[in-house]
């Protein structure tokens, strides 16, 4: 079968593949190979675009955040990782000025906000939360069972954040929505929020910090769906096509290299991927953004990534557990290198 088109999806977030793409390097890449380019999260389609979360598409790639894919691999979705990228991002809890809590031990026997979704897709946002809320506690020794978490039921089904009147002719809706709200109505006393849209939010409803912690030195406290962010592809287009996979990883090499040369057309692509203001970019990601781009392989990368799986095996949201180092695929990189390929 001769390969003529090729699906790819990306998180509207900071990674090299949007900046990639932005930048017109994906499409001249995979263009050169004789292959046209479709987007899978753009797509009108509502089945095409549920493959964003659960990789069922054959012949596609897909950069961003982990527990999508991760929850796909311990379904049995025969898929491969072959790139991470860790690019940090404001990670805070917070609360409204008048709830008296003003840091962590004052979350003890409080509410705190947790997104639930309907079944069908993994619940990514809510896992997130949960692991923001662990984090969090463990700056100061305490636990979950130190709190009580209170769910904050959402309606919808993901998928329908890019469809509706309700969007306003934007492309998806702002995250975060559904858990501000609940704070606005004393439902909860604290809600979990991340990257830009939780900055964004944060700030349009008036919170205050209660603890930050996406820049924290211990990169464990910062792992988080999103920190580190991965790279995957599948098992089809892994094993026939390396070659593209490794073209495809050199055209994000070369984004990469473009980001570290521009910092601030590198905000202007990032604010523009997370439908964003470059100023939120900068407080959510720092003024290094265009530093934090890159891609590979490096073993405390694929660290991080199994230390998160395990994080989401413990609290019940994958089918089965499997092994992140089996996961891994070095073929197209030893492609690049030039090396022989067993």
């Amino acid at each position: 079968m001769t390969l003529s088109e090729l699906w790819y999806t990306r998180c509207p977030v900071p990674t090299p593949v949007g900046l990639a793409a932005q930048l017109g390097l994906l499409e001249k890449t995979v263009s050169e190979a004789g292959v046209a380019l479709k987007s899978i999260i753009d797509s009108p389609d509502r089945n095409v675009r549920q493959s964003h979360f659960n990789h069922t598409l054959e012949w596609s790639f897909r950069h961003g955040g982990n527990v999508p894919p991760i929850r796909a691999r311990s379904e049995g979705r025969q898929t491969r990782l072959v790139g991470i990228t860790w690019t940090d991002e404001f990670q805070a809890l917070i609360t409204l000025p008048t709830s008296g809590i003003r840091s962590v031990e004052d979350l003890v026997g409080r509410r705190v906000g947790i997104p639930k979704r309907p079944e069908g897709i993994v619940d990514f946002m809510r896992a997130t939360a949960l692991k923001g809320l662990v984090s969090a506690l463990s700056l100061e020794g305490l636990s979950v069972d130190d709190v009580e978490r209170v769910d904050v039921e959402i309606a919808q089904s993901v998928l329908a954040d890019q469809e509706g009147q309700s969007l306003f002719g934007l492309k998806r809706r702002q995250s975060f929505g559904e858990e501000a709200a609940a704070l606005l109505r004393g439902e909860v006393d604290a809600i979990f929020v991340k990257g830009t849209a939780g900055i964004a939010a944060a700030n349009f409803i008036g919170a205050v910090p209660v603890v930050e912690f996406g820049f924290h030195p211990d990169p464990k406290i910062r792992i988080n769906s999103g920190s580190p962010r991965i790279l995957t592809v599948d098992q089809k287009l892994a094993d026939e096509r390396p070659d593209l996979v490794a073209r495809l990883i050199g055209a994000i090499h070369q984004a990469s290299a473009w980001a570290e040369r521009h910092p601030e057309e590198t905000r202007r692509f990032v604010a523009r991927e997370a439908g964003a203001t470059e100023e939120q970019v900068l407080a959510a990601n720092g003024a290094d953004v265009h530093r934090h781009l890159g891609l590979s392989l490096d073993p405390e990368l694929v660290d991080a990534v199994g230390h998160y799986k395990d994080f989401l095996r413990d609290w019940g949201f994958l089918e089965t557990d499997f092994s992140v180092a089996d996961w891994v695929d070095h073929r197209p990189w030893a492609l690049l290198d030039g090396r022989a390929v067993a």
